[in-house]
């Protein structure tokens, strides 16, 4: 099969070698000077060193060419940080695509739309669309290692053409057409990954994280719902699991900013500490604006940003959420 991956980051790069030992696959990235570099030393040094470059798989920063390698009936992988989905989707405009899956999660700043609403918005209704998402660090796809993903879509075919296209030897892949539960996983989990790295950093114990994580849980369903989701996706790989590999994994970028604060670093100095975005960040406020308008108790959200963005400290964050008062636990 014919994939084109837009974007050249860590987790763009880590699928695309993955799924260029079994198809033609084409990793296109915009800076063309790391993508000569990439061609030249078959590393990717600028988003995943340490990792050859199958010589299967081409690396390209020529937008058009990478677009009519997926032809007709290949599939094409947009691989940018959320706030890249809409110029590459006002860039495919002017190309004739036939179909489009986004590993992006999150929800746009300005407007608060899931990546769904983006692409339809820019795009029309028209061309098979899918979220693919779940538990997946990229420096382990990279190396092989097992994992589990969900696409998400109402297009029964493109679920089907992503799982030939992906399910292989060391990536499992699920179906489902909830497309905003995927989603809404995907996004708040990296606000509840931040609250777990200051519960770390502050050294309060296991059993504060596990109870973070839990009604962490509860929050990103109950929030999910709300916004049109199904409950039973909140318990499955983009729910569940990806809260639990973010929260808990070394590799989390979102868990870093919170462990960051914890000592007492400014949002600033960590976020360039990182050298790469981290998503919770940005959905923070998004996130926050949203339950408010809605009418959602989101109060672990809340008090993650009012952390990143009131000037609350750690610990105030902390006193906030174990202020709260006792409750039926299913509420």
């Amino acid at each position: 099969m014919n994939i084109t991956i837009l974007g050249a980051g860590a987790w763009g790069t880590a699928l695309a070698m993955s799924l260029a030992e079994r198809h033609a696959v084409v990793l296109w990235g915009r800076d063309s000077a790391v993508m000569q570099q990439a061609q030249q030393s078959r590393e990717n040094s600028a988003y995943l060193p340490g990792f050859r470059l199958p010589d299967t798989l081409s690396v390209s920063a020529d937008f058009s060419s990478a677009i009519a390698h997926a032809g007709t009936d290949g599939l094409l992988i947009v691989a940018s940080s959320l706030s890249g989905l809409r110029p590459l989707a006002e860039q495919l405009k002017s190309h004739a695509i036939p179909n489009i899956v986004w590993l992006c999660k999150g929800f746009e700043a300005d407007t608060h739309l899931l990546p769904h609403q983006i692409v339809r918005e820019v795009l029309g209704k028209d061309i098979p669309a899918g979220a693919l998402s779940g538990p997946s660090f990229a420096q382990e796809v990279a190396q092989g290692l097992p994992c589990a993903l969900a696409i998400a879509s109402d297009s029964a075919a493109l679920r089907e053409l992503v799982v030939a296209a992906v399910h292989g030897p060391s990536i499992r892949v699920y179906t489902t057409d909830d497309l905003i539960g995927v989603e809404v996983g995907g996004a708040v989990k990296n606000i509840l990954a931040i609250a777990t790295g200051v519960i770390d950093g502050l050294k309060l114990g296991l059993n504060a994280r596990a109870a973070l994580i839990t009604r962490g849980l509860v929050e990103i369903t109950r929030f999910g719902v709300a916004l049109g989701g199904r409950a039973e996706t909140f318990m499955g790989l983009a729910g569940m699991g990806d809260l639990i590999l973010t929260c808990t994994g070394d590799l989390s970028r979102n868990r870093k900013v919170g462990l960051g604060l914890a000592q007492g670093k400014k949002l600033e100095q960590i976020v360039t500490e990182l050298g790469h975005v981290a998503e919770g960040v940005r959905c923070a406020q998004a996130v926050r604006e949203l339950a408010i308008k809605h009418g959602i108790d989101m109060p672990i959200t809340n008090a993650v940003a009012a952390v990143l963005f009131d000037g609350d400290s750690p610990l105030e964050m902390v006193g906030r959420i174990l202020a709260r008062d006792a409750r039926d636990e299913a509420a």
